[in-house]
């Protein structure tokens, strides 16, 4: 341990990464040996889940740690609002220098949600321009997915996903070393919190050769379940109209070829991880930091004929959590459900060393410490491990709110508008066979429905999902017309402070510079 009495955060998220396609969790084809590294000597969830698979919805719920409909976060262009407590802001007020290098998809004025600092802009705009349209089912969303990242699936050398990840990387090593130069000259000593927040694996699905390269087409597997239109649940058709599937069905090779770039990707990600990490050990922090990896929501990857995210079937609501803290945890696997909701009371325990009763505003999640602490005597002795996740979706592609529980053996899906979905994940973990229906299953069925009346009021949500689409619909066409201002976040660096500068003296600003200093 340094001189600080709390330890440091390192939260290394990527977008749209799959648990399924990793090594750590039974994957055999992808290539990312350092997340496999963190994994083997870390704690890691087998069961995680974000609350919503979508990209702002479940974003605003991990930082958060409350379900999307408690903050209104229905899709991509909802506002986080500023009034809004997340991590950043307990972390924060615990001591904690907090920020963020990429991507977290804030819609609205507040750029920074608790964030001391920004490294980054975002690659995602900042305004109401993505806001579906309940009222139209039929309509589909021009800015939205198509099947042009499958159907182009390749090697490229270079895209916009590319120059914005490499900046993220880039400047979350040179705040690394800020810090470390800055704690070296007697400086600003506070535990950090820092996010690495990339875009890869998201699609589109294309990558430099450096990585396509990494795998042949030979090895790449192809999706366990291939299900037709016709053969698939309402949502699932809703989805596949959205983005195009069966307007522009891909052939077997360009399945292929997607699933190829985004292992590709998973590569890529895992070598900016890598540099990451090998810039905290030359610090000398890595020992005093706390390593947690995760994605904001899944990818289908062509399961079931589908692609992206936006269900709740495994593939679209299952996350990566690996915590790796060595000194601190040993080394094991949990088998039971939790949440990204889980993590603000987690990382409040971690930097705190206790366990809040009490919040200046509820949250849903509860801590994960005792799962971290494995099957040890304060566990047993607390008996707060929990198995439960809970996820919404009330985005595009749904015409009515979508609920998911997931508890025990069983993952219970309803909406209002379609039948609902039963599976028994330990004896069908593809979800083949919808127990909704079967009177063997009658029991726990009831008490999923009993439990979804308890716990929503979906009418009413509804109702609130369709007010705030009219408003934000309206309020991004009156804001496009004329002088139009962006929120979208302006990274600031002085110049006058970067490195030679005649205010101040050479030797002086080499020393500081310089890491490890000199001593004389």
């Amino acid at each position: 341990m340094s001189l600080n009495t709390k330890q440091n955060i390192l939260i290394l998220m990527a977008d749209q990464m799959t648990p399924f396609a990793l090594r750590s969790y039974g994957h055999t084809v992808s290539l990312t040996p350092r997340i496999d590294a963190l994994a083997r000597e870390g704690v890691v969830f087998d069961s995680a889940y974000c609350a919503s698979p979508l990209c702002a919805p479940a974003r605003f719920s991990m930082m958060a740690g409350k379900l999307p409909s408690k903050i209104a976060a229905y899709d991509n262009a909802a506002e986080f609002p500023a009034q809004t407590l997340t991590f950043a802001h307990y972390l924060r007020a615990a001591g904690y220098r907090t920020m963020l290098s990429g991507k977290m998809h804030f819609c609205g004025p507040d750029q920074l949600h608790g964030f001391e600092e920004r490294l980054t802009t975002d690659i995602y705009p900042a305004d109401f321009g993505w806001v579906p349209d309940w009222a139209q089912p039929e309509a589909r969303p021009s800015w939205y997915h198509n099947m042009s990242s499958v159907l182009d699936a390749g090697p490229c050398v270079r895209t916009n996903q590319l120059d914005f990840d490499d900046e993220v990387t880039f400047t979350a090593r040179q705040k690394l070393f800020d810090i470390a130069r800055e704690r070296a000259a007697g400086g600003d000593a506070r535990p950090f919190c820092l996010v690495a927040s990339l875009t890869h694996p998201h699609d589109p699905y294309a990558i430099p050769r450096e990585y396509w390269d990494l795998y042949s087409d030979e090895e790449i597997d192809m999706p366990k379940v291939e299900l037709s239109r016709e053969a698939s649940d309402p949502h699932s058709r809703r989805l596949r109209d959205v983005y195009e599937a069966d307007v522009t069905p891909p052939t077997a090779q360009q399945v292929r070829a997607a699933r190829h770039a985004y292992y590709g990707a998973l590569s890529y990600v895992d070598t900016q991880f890598g540099q990451i990490l090998d810039a905290l050990k030359a610090t000398g922090m890595a020992d005093d930091t706390i390593v947690i990896v995760t994605s904001d929501h899944g990818e289908m990857l062509g399961e079931r004929g589908l692609w992206y995210k936006m269900t709740c079937f495994e593939g679209g609501v299952r996350v990566p959590l690996i915590v790796h803290a060595p000194g601190r945890f040993d080394a094991h696997r949990v088998a039971a459900s939790v949440s990204h909701v889980d993590l603000l009371p987690t990382l409040v325990e971690l930097a705190t060393g206790e366990r809040r009763s009490a919040w200046p505003d509820p949250v849903d999640g509860r801590s994960l410490v005792p799962h971290l602490r494995g099957s040890g005597e304060k566990e047993q002795a607390d008996n707060s491990a929990h198995d439960e996740a809970i996820a919404e979706y009330l985005a595009e592609g749904a015409i009515a709110p979508i609920v998911m529980i997931r508890r025990g053996d069983f993952k219970f899906i309803h909406t209002p508008c379609d039948p609902d979905q039963l599976y028994n994940l330990a004896a069908d973990p593809l979800e083949l066979h919808n127990l909704a229906a079967d009177p063997a299953a009658a029991t726990v069925l009831d008490a999923f429905r009993a439990e979804t009346s308890r716990r929503w009021d979906l009418p009413a949500l509804h109702d609130a999902v369709l007010a705030s689409q009219r408003r934000r619909r309206f309020h991004f066409e009156a804001t496009t017309q004329g002088r139009i201002q962006s929120w979208d976040w302006q990274p600031f660096t002085d110049a006058g402070q970067r490195y030679m500068r005649n205010h101040i003296e050479l030797d002086t600003l080499e020393a500081m510079a310089r890491f490890p200093r000199i001593v004389r």
